[in-house]
């Protein structure tokens, strides 16, 4: 580390774990008063206050060139995340600027949540809640509330990493389902543990899947990679599960599907455009949505802290940080 006291601003409160490591370190730690995401003004206005070297952000800081202007001192931008779409990744190339992510600590916690809402919305188990609490039950019903039988049914996976790979395994091992996967490449681990089978296009898998589990990160070539046309596609019994990015998603046309019938139920962590709904979603019954709790477990987030913590003391302690994507 330099002599002087090297600032770090972190733009939301994050668990103590993260903060205290950075500041053992000798480090002069800001966090953000504001309880809450702050907007683009006062992002701008806390990063010009101090000459920071480092900034430990979340994917609800929308980091671009403005930013990076504000900040000219900081030559790393810590995110608080796995996915990183919210940095402008080109134009931190361009000025020298690190970034880096926290991948691996919410594998479990992630793919254990898209298994409940799988569970959730394919038993109909918030429906029946509700149903319930609304006092319309009057005894046990031979066809009410009838729901998917896992075993033995088809999970497309669409994207084959960590989490992807977590939530074949939970479903194979723990439901006894068949596992299919699409990915930009093949996965030799998916193959070989899973007995997976991969298909050449998301199109061949929507197709043959009864329940169709998103996990890719979210690029150009991934925005509204489940589309009308590709819903369509699906088994009019089949469930959508996204627990990726919202954008993979086209909300406006799920809408249309659910109301439609053209699938049978979805189950989402994540939104096209959060904190807002597409029109009508809330509304459907055979939805359930969360949030975006999927990494909300203790472990989980102190994990994030942890990880993004030392990005940032690896880096300066002139080290390459080992969650570096750039």
């Amino acid at each position: 580390m330099n002599k002087y006291m090297q600032k770090i601003f972190i733009t939301q409160k994050i668990p103590e774990v993260g903060i205290k490591m950075l500041m053992d370190k000798g480090l002069e730690v800001d966090v953000s008063p504001k309880d809450g995401i702050l907007t683009k003004d006062e992002l701008l206005e806390s990063l010009k206050s101090k000459q920071y070297d480092a900034v430990l952000c979340l994917l609800t800081n929308y980091i671009d060139e403005e930013v990076f202007d504000a900040c000219p001192t900081a030559k790393i931008f810590a995110n608080y995340a796995v996915g990183y779409n919210n940095i402008d990744v080109s134009e931190a190339t361009k000025r020298g600027i690190t970034v880096t992510n926290t991948p691996g600590a919410l594998t479990d916690s992630v793919a254990e949540h898209t298994v409940a809402l799988l569970i959730s919305v394919a038993l109909r188990i918030v429906e029946a809640d509700k149903y319930l609490r609304e006092g319309r039950f009057h005894g046990w019903e031979p066809i009410g509330f009838l729901g998917l039988d896992m075993k033995g049914k088809t999970v497309g996976i669409l994207g084959a990493g960590r989490i992807g790979f977590r939530v074949g395994q939970i479903l194979k091992k723990g439901f006894d389902m068949n596992i299919i996967y699409y990915d930009v490449k093949k996965n030799e681990e998916f193959e070989k543990e899973l007995q997976a089978k991969y298909f050449e296009s998301p199109e061949e898998l929507l197709k043959v899947s009864d329940v169709v589990s998103v996990h890719v990160p979210l690029l150009d070539s991934t925005k509204h990679l489940i589309n009308e046309e590709r819903l369509k596609m699906m088994k009019s019994t089949a469930y959508l599960i996204n627990t990726s990015r919202g954008p993979v998603v086209d909300e406006a046309a799920l809408v249309k599907a659910l109301q439609n019938k053209v699938i049978a139920g979805a189950g989402l962590d994540v939104f096209e455009n959060e904190p807002s709904l597409a029109e009508g979603l809330a509304d459907l019954p055979n939805i359930v949505i969360t949030p975006h709790i999927a990494s909300a477990t203790i472990p989980a987030r102190e994990g994030m802290a942890v990880l993004a913590a030392q990005n940032i003391i690896d880096f300066l302690e002139g080290k390459t940080p080992a969650n570096k994507v750039i």
